[in-house]
């Protein structure tokens, strides 16, 4: 068992609904935050301090429900790979938030289902694209390549910035096939968290000298983002949206990721002052329709190995 089990309910209530929305506006609010301690921190920097601290946090987490972590030799590969995706995942997204604005990545990021479904048809028993499904796709589809189209010559960020959270959105949706294809899925949702920050945060530190310096303009204020990210977003967020999956429909939480990006271009208008274009809203709207047929149904499986969501 991992976190403290409630019983399984069949659908959302007031208190569900109340700590899913909870969720999905603090994922929403990371990637403002994100870009945010970027001006102080080399993004890849930055990316690989947060899986190191996170470590830790993950750790702590993990003894409070009385569940150390335990690395067995059997889910080593299949770690070190979860990680290395998770690491160039983040790479990918943290470059991106530096380069374009939170609203147009966090469109095209949650494009993830698009990637995992097409994936999943091949490499996952019991997931075989539908009709329902490939509306989805084309609706996701279609809204992503809108959203980096829609360019005008006061876009906010840039071509390769909106590319680089495409790159994004495929590494989570390798992730999320690792954790579901491999023997990870028998290790349970908080050790595959575990696994992707305790490999990633060392492949990031080793790879952020090759993006520039260090240290940008760094302040206390900085900091204290870093460590919000580590602990409330990672150990706390992320794991909270894998408690929300076992205990609700998953189909139900799942759709939910489509208020995400719709959330994060209201906050980057209110924080960073960027754009809200008819073109944006209506990728945005594309996307959360394609999400919500992707994720319209119920698959007859306890949801035990699932890192599709909750970034």
């Amino acid at each position: 068992m991992g976190l403290r089990k409630m019983q399984r309910k069949e659908r959302l209530d007031a208190f569900g609904g109340t700590a899913l929305l909870a969720v999905t506006l603090l994922l929403a609010f990371n990637q403002i935050l994100v870009k945010w301690v970027n001006t102080g921190l080399q993004p890849v920097f930055f990316a690989g301090l947060r899986s190191v601290l996170a470590v830790g946090f993950v750790w702590l987490w993990l003894l409070w429900w009385q569940r150390p972590p335990r690395l067995r030799r059997t889910d080593f590969i299949p770690g070190l790979l979860i990680g290395t995706v998770f690491a160039a995942e983040f790479l990918f997204l943290f470059l991106s938030l530096d380069l374009t604005a939170v609203s147009r990545a966090s469109v095209i990021f949650y494009s993830m289902p698009v990637w995992f479904a097409i994936l999943a048809h091949f490499l996952l028993p019991g997931e075989r694209l539908t009709m329902l499904r490939v509306v989805g796709l084309s609706l996701a589809f279609a809204g992503t390549t809108w959203a980096i189209l829609s360019r005008s010559p006061d876009t906010e960020g840039s071509l390769i910035g909106d590319l680089l959270a495409l790159g994004g959105a495929m590494g989570w949706a390798g992730t999320a096939i690792i954790a579901r294809a491999s023997r990870l899925r028998q290790a349970g949702p908080e050790m595959q968290l575990f696994w992707m920050v305790l490999v990633s945060g060392p492949i990031l530190l080793l790879a952020a000298p090759f993006f520039g310096p260090l240290i940008r303009d760094v302040t206390p204020l900085h900091i204290v983002g870093l460590i919000f990210q580590s602990s409330i977003v990672v150990a706390g967020g992320f794991i909270g949206w894998l408690w929300l999956l076992s205990v609700y429909p998953a189909a139900t939480v799942a759709s939910f990721s489509f208020l995400t990006p719709i959330l994060a271009i209201f906050l980057g208008w209110m924080f960073l002052g960027e754009s809200v274009t008819p073109a944006l809203l209506g990728a945005a709207t594309l996307v959360g329709m394609g999400i919500v047929l992707i994720n319209r149904r119920t698959p007859p499986r306890t949801e035990s190995g699932s890192a599709t969501s909750g970034r």
